[in-house]
């Protein structure tokens, strides 16, 4: 990389960053990047130097959004008496994209991973008990995944909700989703049987 021109060298490296981009793969993301007009690669660094100040987290479910609230949470004709809690944002579109389900959504921020430090003070816990405590949701909707994480969080969650909203009911997908998967890698048939056939914890 030393005959590699340093600006050229810096995009690379900071390419080689992204999920699932090595150096040979950033390095052809940059060389096609050179290759674009002018204009379009300057329209695209505008777009990512702006995308900080866009964006907002929903102050409701706390999913990105160019709003607050989002249009998910500002949808009047939404059950309200109805959360699906995920763990991150790209779930929650995945399971928007299917458009089975008309309730509303929470997104965690994350599972139990106590070897990555992810505990329970790292996941958003007071946004789901301020809406909880707003008592209009009559059931939760655990669509976690099934992984290890995933359990040991829906459990973490289920015993919360028994000892403080025992009137909540707590259900989680059920059919479809193997073990070791995770929501946003579903497709849509999967999701809407396992929203559909949901189970009581």
């Amino acid at each position: 990389m030393s005959q590699i021109p340093e600006p050229l060298r810096e995009l690379v490296e900071q390419f080689s960053r992204l999920p699932g981009l090595g150096p040979k793969s950033a390095m052809r993301v940059a060389m096609t990047l050179l290759k674009w007009p002018e204009a379009e690669t300057r329209r695209l660094g505008r777009n990512v130097h702006d995308l900080r100040d866009k964006l907002h987290l929903c102050s409701r479910c706390g999913g990105l959004s160019a709003s607050d609230p989002c249009a998910v949470c500002g949808d009047a004709s939404r059950q309200r008496d109805m959360l699906c809690l995920v763990s991150e944002w790209d779930s929650m579109l995945t399971l928007e994209e299917g458009g089975f389900y008309h309730g509303q959504y929470m997104i965690l921020g994350g599972l139990l991973a106590p070897l990555e430090k992810m505990d329970a003070e790292s996941l958003d816990l007071e946004r789901l008990v301020r809406r909880l405590e707003e008592g209009e949701v009559r059931e939760l909707v655990l669509a976690l995944g099934a992984t290890l994480e995933a359990e040991n969080t829906a459990s973490f969650i289920k015993s919360l909700l028994q000892r403080r909203f025992p009137q909540v009911t707590v259900s989680r997908l059920a059919q479809g989703i193997p073990l070791g998967a995770e929501v946003k890698y579903m497709d849509r048939e999967t999701l809407r049987q396992s929203l559909q056939y949901r189970q009581t914890l």
